[in-house]
């Protein structure tokens, strides 16, 4: 059990999975050309995870099955445009938690192509859910 910090209640740190820098194309935004012509998303995600049962076993059942989830994480950000990037994190977030061996879910939503008149590199958002905090 974790407590709101993150930290085990044994004051072990929790274990974290990250997969970094999944890249989709989709629709979303409030523009009419944002949804019309789409534009690059990248997707951060660091997620809490007991990996001890998997390591004692080594089996593929007593963890998260990463190729899976980013695949349900892409399909996430790729279908049902919305306006904003907060919406967007909140589902892939929504995404991660669906899979029961996840406690929370840190999620970056990059969209570095954003409307923006000026130079930038990023624009990022990053939230935290946790399992029946959503």
């Amino acid at each position: 059990m974790s407590d709101h910090s993150g930290a085990t209640t044994d004051g072990v740190p929790p274990d974290t999975l990250a997969v970094t820098g999944i890249v989709c194309f989709a629709h979303h935004g409030v523009f009419d050309h944002e949804r019309r012509d789409g534009q690059r998303f990248v997707i951060d995600l660091l997620l809490g995870v007991d990996t001890r049962a998997a390591a004692a076993t080594d089996d593929l059942r007593d963890t998260v099955d990463y190729g899976s989830l980013v695949g349900a994480v892409v399909a996430a950000v790729e279908r049902d445009p919305v306006d904003l990037i907060e919406t967007l994190a909140d589902r892939v977030a929504a995404t991660c938690l669906e899979a029961p061996l996840v406690d929370w879910a840190r999620v970056t939503v990059h969209k570095p192509d954003a409307p923006i008149e000026a130079t930038f590199t990023d624009v990022a958002l990053t939230i935290t859910r946790r399992r029946g905090q959503q």
